[in-house]
């Protein structure tokens, strides 16, 4: 490639830079924002984001938790109509990846669902009975 030296602009080069004296000059964040658009890979932040983001793995119960849980169930079952204030402790998988998380909540039961095997709270929230690891309320002997 052959590069002509030209001196096309010789005379203004020197020049100081003009500045309107009717109009404030733009801010330097938001020159910046006026190129955001052009980002080329967009969406790349939320996938390193979600790549990053840790989650747990279910632990099993055994016999013994099972069976304790199972009674637990029982009791709420029967004092359902009371609606006990219970603390739920689930295991609830992530809806993009393997794995999930340990949510713990406190409410009130409004009914233990054996059919659907739910704890159905009065908040309108189910919480699927496979997914409890941890149970706790005053009804409950220590």
């Amino acid at each position: 490639m052959n590069l002509k030296e030209t001196h096309k602009y010789d005379d203004i080069i020197d020049l100081p830079h003009y500045v309107s004296p009717h109009r404030a000059g733009m801010p330097m964040i938001d020159r910046a924002a006026q190129f955001s658009p052009f980002a080329a890979l967009t969406g790349y932040e939320d996938v390193i984001e979600e790549s990053g983001r840790l989650t747990d793995q279910a632990t099993e119960l055994t016999d013994s938790s099972k069976q304790a849980l199972d009674e637990k169930f029982r009791i709420l079952a029967d004092a359902a109509a009371f609606q006990p204030q219970v603390t739920v402790t689930w295991f609830e998988p992530d809806r993009f990846k393997s794995g999930g998380s340990y949510v713990t909540v406190t409410g009130r039961i409004k009914r233990v669902d054996g059919y659907e095997q739910t704890l159905c709270f009065t908040d309108g929230r189910q919480i699927p009975m496979e997914a409890v690891r941890e149970l706790s309320c005053d009804l409950f002997p220590d």
